[in-house]
């Protein structure tokens, strides 16, 4: 389908200020001030110390701002793979419970996993993406996992709706069993000009103890679009009573 910009120039603008390189600033400011996000639930709220934090984490498409009573005090709302990719991906926020004391590696992992059954391939999902400087946003208003812009959401529509199923778990994602499902999804994605794409996550026999399991996880992506009988038709002339 290729991107849709928003505007004349903004493509000009998302080459001159690519996401890798904005991600990059936003992890610098983070290392240097230390940042601590506070666990809540299923998402991880970070307190932003300074407005070029505020303006990166926006540029850079990572939690949503909270608005609070408090004027001199920002907030950001970050989901459980971003806040997760952060830390462990990025190695940039360190995230502490409502013990107020910090989790390390193992506890935050078994905290996210026991909220959610399937955030290790979600995670991996969203990884796969980010690594490749998609901009990653919930899908939930689309019935989707995750909706993926080539850039920031202000200069370009997102591409791609995004489902994560999982090879070799049960029924942990059961959606899409069924032709009528697929047909009810690609018809929502055609009207909301974005393709579909379904991201097929195989543990290979490994577990999810830890973070590192990832690593053994591999991803098959596939791009899924309806078939038109109309459109792919041959173009011939219909013979109506015997005559052309």
């Amino acid at each position: 389908m290729g991107p849709r910009w928003k505007g004349k120039g903004s493509e000009a603008k998302a080459l001159a200020d690519p996401m890798s390189k904005i991600v990059s600033q936003l992890k610098s400011t983070l290392i240097q001030s230390d940042s601590h996000g506070l666990l809540s639930g299923c998402s991880v709220l970070l307190e932003v110390e300074t407005e070029e934090q505020t303006e990166l984490l926006n540029r850079a498409c990572f939690g949503r701002p909270i608005v609070t009573a408090q004027k001199d005090n920002h907030w950001f709302q970050l989901g459980m793979e971003e806040a997760f990719y952060l830390y462990y991906n990025l190695n940039c926020l360190k995230i502490v419970g409502e013990d107020k004391c910090t989790k390390n590696e193992e506890e935050l992992w078994n905290y996210m996993k026991s909220k959610r059954e399937t955030f290790p391939d979600f995670l991996k999902a969203y990884s796969h993406l980010r690594t490749r400087n998609w901009v990653v946003r919930s899908g939930s208003q689309y019935g989707v996992d995750f909706i993926a812009y080539r850039h920031h959401p202000a200069l370009v529509h997102s591409e791609y709706a995004v489902l994560v199923f999982s090879e070799g778990h049960g029924n942990a994602n059961s959606r899409l069993r069924v032709w009528s499902d697929f047909q009810c999804t690609l018809r929502l994605c055609g009207s909301v000009a974005k393709t579909l794409l379904v991201l097929r996550i195989d543990r290979n026999g490994a577990n999810d103890d830890s973070p590192s399991c990832l690593e053994s996880y591999s991803i098959e992506e596939r791009t899924i679009t309806r078939w038109s009988a109309e459109q792919s038709r041959e173009d011939k002339t219909v013979a109506v009573n015997g005559t052309e």
